[in-house]
């Protein structure tokens, strides 16, 4: 069987302990990191070194015009929507938070597909490879438990988007491939998921999930509160903090 897969990289511990799992699996992997205009292009920096220390094929494309449309949110509009500091896990769950993206997950999965589909026409049309021995796969970091306000995070969603993939690509269409997305990490919580990716041996250290883009991690972001609750239930310091320690960017503590 030829096996390609790609995943959506954005440089944060999830989508980082998702290209890790997808490389152990065996697949041909191949890496794409989005600028959608997020204010984080830190994000992309950290992606970049995280796709060559795993080793996977990367492709960045800056699409940063996509914050003019998505515009309400925090991460695409800072100056109009403050990024929530200091909230409860249960204040986070409340509703959908303002750091929502409108259609986000849905842009980036198509965007992955349209990839994946280049990839796989050259290899059937182009390569030789026969559309029967092709498994095509999306793998993607979504999380229900985290952010279960998210509409783009839900099975559902991704139940849906699975059947489009079938019946808007030629591959799904003419070749009978089917283009599926995997949600390895839909079910798991972060003690769970920073368990999962020092088992995979995944550069957690080089991973950014902090919606501030300074230095240093600020600490009280909604996504710097969720990871240092995973690394402290799994008894374990945070791989990043331990570097910025070393070089000197933090002190002790």
């Amino acid at each position: 069987m030829f096996r390609i897969g790609v995943v959506l990289l954005s440089g944060g511990l999830d989508s980082t302990t998702t290209a890790a799992y997808a490389r152990s699996l065996g697949w041909e992997l191949h890496a794409l990191t989005v600028h959608y205009g997020q204010r984080l292009s830190k994000e992309v920096r950290c992606a970049q070194q995280i796709a060559e220390k795993l080793g996977i094929k990367h492709k960045v494309v800056d699409i940063s015009s996509f914050k003019d449309v998505a515009w309400y949110s925090a991460l695409t509009n800072p100056e109009l929507f403050p990024v929530p500091k200091g909230r409860s896990v249960e204040k986070m769950m409340e509703d959908i938070p303002i750091t929502y993206v409108p259609m986000r997950n849905t842009f980036l999965i198509m965007l992955a597909a349209a990839y994946l589909e280049s990839e796989i026409l050259y290899k059937i049309e182009r390569g030789g490879v026969k559309p029967e021995e092709v498994e095509a796969r999306i793998f993607i970091a979504a999380n229900v438990l985290d952010y279960s306000g998210y509409p783009d995070c839900r099975p559902q969603f991704y139940e849906k988007v699975n059947e489009l993939l079938k019946v808007a690509s030629k591959i799904g269409t003419k070749y009978d491939v089917d283009m599926k997305i995997e949600t390895p990490l839909l079910y798991k919580n972060k003690k769970e998921i920073v368990e999962l990716g020092i088992k995979l041996d995944a550069p957690l250290e080089l991973t950014w999930s902090c919606y501030e883009g300074g230095d240093v991690p600020c600490g009280k972001c909604d996504s710097c509160l969720l990871r240092a609750k995973g690394f402290a239930e799994a008894g374990v310091e945070d791989p990043l903090i331990l570097r910025l320690k070393k070089e000197g960017k933090i002190g002790s503590r």
